[in-house]
This record gives C-alpha cells, structure tokens and sequence, in this order.
C-alpha cells in the first residue's frame, strides 16, 4: 500500500499513512466488524428453551512503525451478547473494551558467515500461536481472542526459526480497560521452533518440522474435586506440509510434571492428511482426522493421565465446545470441495469416544460434564458437521456451520441429550 498504484479504494489508504518525508515513519490501521448468529436445541446437552445468542465482535487496531527496527502496535476490541436464552455472559463474549494486544517490536538482521538471521524481540500483551494449533490458537471462535502478557525472542532464517518466550495469562472483566489485567497465576514458557526439510525427501516435498518444549505453571488447576497447583510440562513436534497432492499434518506431545504432588503422563496425537482429487490449487480433498488424548487420573491416587493444552483450537472436535483434547478419542473422514464460485465446504462426520471409563467428558473450557465420571459408556457420541466459508468481497466473509451431536452412552447413561447447532458469521475486516 505504500505504493499508491497498488490501492484501489479509501480502505487501502488506511494500511499506509506516513508520518514523516521519508516515509519510514508511518501508521497502518486494520479492524473488524464481526456479526453473528447462534442457535442451539438442548443447550449444555440438556432438555431447556432453545438457545439463541446474537453477538457482535468490533476490532480496532493501530500499527505504528519507526524506522527499520522499531513497531508498536495496539489492539481494542468490543464484545457484545445478546439474544434469547443466550447463557452466561462470559467475558470473551460480552465485553465493553478489552485491550487485545499492546506490544513494542524490536527487529534486525545480522549476517554471520554471510547469510543473513533475523533476529526480534516483542515486550507487551500479544497473542501467541507458534504451535500446533490444537495446543496453541487465537481462538477466533470466541468473540475476543486469546492473549498473553510477557516477552518473545526469536532468530531465523529462510529456512529455520526458533522462538523463546515467557508468557502469563490475562484474567478478564466484563467491563473497561481497567479490568482485564495480567493472570499471574498462570504462566506459560518455552521454546518453539520451524526447520523447512528438504524439498527432495519423497520424491519431491514441501514439509516442515516444528520441535518444542513448553511449562505451564497454574497455582489453581482443577481436576475432580481437586484444585491445587500444576507444573506441566509439553514435549513434542509438528510434522506438516505437502507431499505432492497428499497434505500432511500430524502432531505428537508427552506431557510430564507435578499436579499437587502427583506425577503427570498424559499423551496427545493429532492427525489430519488429506489427498487432492486434481492438480488445481482449488480442487477437492478427501481426508482423514485421527486424533488422541489420554485421561484418567482425575479421581483417586497415582499419575494423573488427562491431558490439556496450553490455549488450544477445541472447535477442531466440537462446535457446540461439548468435547475438547482432554480424555478424548476421534476418528472422522471428511471432503472439502468448492460448491460455487469462491466458497470452500467442508463435510465431516466425527466418531468420538473416551480414553478412560474412570473419568470424565470434558468441555473445551476444561471443565467436566458432571456425572460422567460415574457411568460405565466410553462412547460420547457422532457428531455430523458442516462448514461453509464464502469470501462474499474483497473485505467480507460469510462462515457458516452446522453440527448434529448424537449422544452416545457415555453421555446418555448420565442424563444428557442430542443437540443440534447451527452458526451464521459475517465479517467485514480489513
């Protein structure tokens, strides 16, 4: 956009503004205006009114570049809740202001041995997602999105990247800017990193390979009747990319540390690979989805094995947020394809068990699904879904999607129900 050739429109002028004759000194302004419609039968998995919220989501944010080496960028956002039966008015669905992000880069490039390593550092409230996204993700779901407070380090090149960070949560108010303040009793810290391999292997590849190890320390981590501090640490890499028409992503964690004493071993594996049915970039795809979490270990003694996650995607297993990577076991086929023009489909249909009889089904918010910890069925259920994403204008997207849960024993044994969901989004961004 600094270019004025390459603007078509008033918006594209906001990407750019300078603030001085050189023009290195300059202001970009991105934002988002976010309606959208939920609607769901047997909310919670329980015979009640229908549930209908209607929430609107305002994002604003000014990036502020000085010179070369220097960025401070700021981030607010709006969360609005409204409807019929719309449930508890959580924090990041109703939100009068929230600060989403504040943060100051400092960027530069050194040249050892002649090949150039760019080299960062970023002070300040951020987002973080550099990992598997159903361990680490923007949650975009939710109306404001996932943020931490801390500081970033990172080194690369074309072909690598590492990353190092010490990161805490942020606790949430429903209110002003005034509320929402650093979480210090849970931080989050590690290493990340991305290593291209090479592009030979196979035949002939484009693959990546993400190692990490991470610490999550939360003075009040609840499980069962529990609640008591927890040190978890993650260990584990992403392999993911293309192999010719086959696309591939699989991620494997071990989890390890202390929670109230206890020894944890908890495992993960997420899969996903599907195979283009054509060479053009927009064919269509089928695909499989493979993924574990082990449990058990909530109620008694011995090793705790429920997995978690730091901050992860849990709309990957559940629309209705009535499953998550804790205790959880899935396997679902599904085809995405272009019914017209630019919107892209995707069907799924989710087979989903529990790893453990002897604990519970949890929720993408961690919480159990009481009672069905007590009752003997390992099947939580099928669920049917569907997504629609359709690039309407240059600015605007419509997303919708639609689930149907049929709830095996191991919610029905304990008093629960199926539900259907369904979601419209429409979103102006810029």
């Amino acid at each position: 956009m600094r270019d004025p050739e390459r603007r078509d429109g008033p918006i594209d002028r906001l990407k750019y503004i300078p603030l001085n004759a050189d023009g290195d000194v300059y202001l970009s302004l991105s934002g988002e205006f976010r309606l959208r419609l939920n609607q769901a039968n047997n909310p919670n998995l329980q015979s009640s009114d229908t549930q209908r919220q209607e929430i609107m989501r305002i994002f604003g944010g000014a990036d502020l570049h000085l010179g070369k080496h220097v960025r401070a960028y700021t981030e607010v956002a709006h969360a609005g809740l409204y409807g019929s039966n719309p449930g508890p008015r959580q924090p990041v669905l109703d939100n009068s202001l929230f600060l989403q992000q504040a943060f100051v880069d400092f960027t530069g490039t050194v040249a050892p041995g002649g090949s150039g390593v760019d080299l960062g550092l970023r002070l300040g409230r951020q987002e973080f997602t550099e990992g598997p996204q159903p361990l680490v993700a923007l949650r975009d779901n939710n109306t404001v999105r996932f943020t931490l407070n801390g500081v970033r380090a990172w080194a690369g090149t074309d072909t690598k990247r590492v990353t190092v960070f010490d990161l805490y949560h942020t606790r949430l108010g429903n209110g002003g800017l005034s509320d929402d303040r650093i979480n210090r009793n849970v931080r989050f810290s590690g290493i990340s990193s991305n290593f291209g391999l090479s592009t030979d292997l196979f035949g002939g590849s484009r693959l990546y390979l993400d190692p990490f190890a991470w610490r999550l320390r939360n003075r009040a981590t609840a499980w069962g009747e529990t609640t008591a501090r927890e040190e978890r640490e993650f260990y584990g890499a992403r392999l993911w990319g293309n192999i010719g028409r086959f696309g591939v992503d699989l991620a494997v964690d071990h989890q390890t540390g202390r929670f109230d004493g206890r020894p944890i071993n908890a495992w993960q594996v997420f899969s996903q690979h599907s195979l283009a049915l054509g060479k053009a970039p927009d064919a269509p795809r089928i695909g499989i989805r493979a993924d574990y979490a082990s449990g058990g270990g909530s109620f008694g003694e011995g090793a705790l094995h429920n997995a978690t996650t730091p901050h992860g995607d849990h709309i990957r297993f559940s629309h209705t947020l009535n499953a998550s990577s804790t205790n959880f076991v899935a396997f679902a086929p599904n085809v995405s394809f272009r019914p017209f023009g630019k919107a892209r489909m995707t069907l799924e249909y989710q087979f989903a068990w529990r790893d453990s009889i002897h604990d519970g089904v949890y929720r993408a918010n961690g919480t159990m699904i009481a009672g069905t910890q007590s009752v003997p069925g390992r099947r939580i259920g099928k669920m049917l879904r569907a997504e629609i994403v359709w690039p309407l204008a240059r600015y605007v997207t419509f997303t919708g999607r639609y689930e149907h849960l049929d709830a095996g024993p191991a919610l029905t044994q304990a008093g629960y129900r199926d539900t259907d969901f369904v979601a419209g989004i429409l979103s102006f961004r810029f």
